[in-house]
């Protein structure tokens, strides 16, 4: 016959599960759980403000916007969700034409969205931009 576990084992076993939950919740660097959003295109326009502040050849990261935009020519804008296709972390930081996943090193091309270094297998899903009287608008279009 075996014996019961002892109070100790227990409540050792009840910390360790409760800290591997914290971990995977603490994974997004801006300490929000994205499993309660999965969307990672904005389901209706979001002004990201002036066009100006894109250089041409280079990209801005809208962290708070979860989005990405590029310009590889005067006046052409690519975005990109900044939302990480292997575990759903925000980008943290935009160098050269690089977006970085802090949570385990994901890179994204942020000009194609295409997959530079794993271990995200997927691209950066695309999002809609224009634009308008010099400000960057981003996702669905307001016009019928």
């Amino acid at each position: 016959m075996s014996q019961p576990p002892a109070r100790r084992t227990v409540l050792r076993g009840a910390a360790l599960a409760g800290a591997a939950g914290f971990g995977l919740t603490a994974c997004t660097p801006d300490g929000t759980d994205d499993s309660t959003d999965d969307s990672a295109i904005p389901d209706k326009p979001v002004e990201l403000g002036p066009a100006a502040d894109v250089p041409v050849g280079g990209a801005k990261l809208y962290r708070e916007d979860r989005l990405v935009v590029s310009q590889p020519a005067k006046g052409t804008y690519k975005c990109f969700s900044a939302k990480c296709t292997h575990a759903g972390c925000i980008l943290s930081d935009v160098e050269k034409k690089e977006g970085s996943c802090p949570c385990h090193g994901s890179r994204f091309d942020v000009t194609t969205g295409k997959v530079v270094q794993g271990p995200a297998s997927e691209p950066l899903p695309e999002v809609p931009v224009r634009a308008e009287h010099g400000k960057l608008i981003a996702g669905p279009s307001t016009a019928s």
